[in-house]
């Protein structure tokens, strides 16, 4: 009685606490990545949310970002929950064990994600310069997790406990910029291209256009839109494909990857390309592969709709381009 008359409410409640938030930001993630492997958009009130998801710092070892994430999120609620499965008067012993266990447990992994988390914070603000709630809640609920793993129990020696997260700031952050900088815009290039030649062309669409797509490129061409893109981008190839080799061509693109074919990289930093593909259509900036009926709407393209792929449809495959 004296023991549980010490414990706070919030020392009682923590794991439960843990284990909620934890859930929340693993069905968050698992939404986003779900998003991402459908190429859908995400349903968010402002445009930042899809921008962001579809820059390359969403994409690590060409899966989605989100995707690990849900991944750490389900990790910490397993870690919080499993001593609550263990009954009081029952295996005590193995009990406390599992108890000190996961606490370490969680506070590594709190102090790994709200970590990862601030360095992806400072990508949005300076990077990406966009807003995204998805991110933001999820840096929210990282943080939250590090909080109630710091007040959830009495941790006896404060000295170990600094000198651990200190350890593992270290290793994320470096692992963390190890990741970017090694894989190069997530990697895409790597895992896509072999050995790829000064000034790569983008690769080709292998889709064949019909009436409705040729006729869609005419008009966009006709009222000035512009596409922005990197030839290594596999979202740019995606918007390649929907169009068709013959309707492809007639769109005038801007290179903004500053080692492809003809680089224009100063226009779409003065466009304020933050992500590829990019459309900017009668004075607006459009981020994202865009279906083509969206484009239509969009273009107030008043022609023929029938258009033969979705990217639900596409072959999506790159092919390797070789020297």
């Amino acid at each position: 009685m004296r023991r549980r008359r010490q414990t706070s409410w919030i020392q009682r409640w923590s794991r439960y606490l843990i284990g909620g938030i934890a859930t929340a930001g693993a069905a968050l993630t698992g939404y986003l990545t779900y998003v991402k492997f459908s190429n859908g958009a995400a349903a968010c009130p402002i445009k930042g949310c899809d921008q962001v998801l579809a820059s390359d710092y969403a994409t690590v070892f060409n899966q989605p970002l989100a995707l690990f994430g849900c991944l750490a999120y389900i990790a910490m609620a397993g870690f919080a929950l499993a001593p609550l499965v263990i009954a009081e008067d029952s295996k005590a012993e193995l009990k406390q064990k599992l108890e000190d266990w996961t606490w370490t447990l969680l506070f590594w992994g709190g102090a790994a994600m709200t970590v990862f988390s601030g360095y992806l914070m400072y990508l949005l603000t300076t990077e990406l310069k966009a807003f995204c709630i998805y991110c933001v809640g999820s840096a929210a609920m990282s943080l939250s997790l590090l909080v109630l793993t710091l007040l959830g129990r009495h941790w006896e020696d404060g000295g170990k406990l600094f000198f651990q997260g200190i350890i593992v700031a270290m290793i994320t952050l470096i692992a963390t910029l190890g990741i970017y900088a090694s894989g190069g815009d997530s990697g895409v290039r790597a895992a896509v291209y072999q050995a790829q030649p000064a000034n790569n062309p983008s690769a080709e669409a292998t889709t064949t256009s019909g009436p409705a797509e040729i006729a869609l490129a005419e008009h966009l061409k006709a009222i000035g839109a512009k596409k922005y893109s990197a030839w290594w981008c596999p979202h740019c190839y995606e918007q390649r494909q929907l169009f068709g080799k013959e309707a492809f061509k007639l769109i005038p693109t801007v290179e903004c990857s500053p080692d492809g074919l003809d680089a224009q990289p100063q226009a779409c930093q003065a466009a304020q390309v933050q992500s590829y593909p990019s459309w900017e259509i009668n004075g607006q900036l459009y981020a994202g592969t865009m279906e083509l009926r969206e484009l239509a709407q969009l273009s107030s393209h008043t022609g023929p709709s029938d258009f033969q792929y979705s990217l639900q449809t596409i072959p999506r495959d790159m092919p390797v381009i070789k020297q």
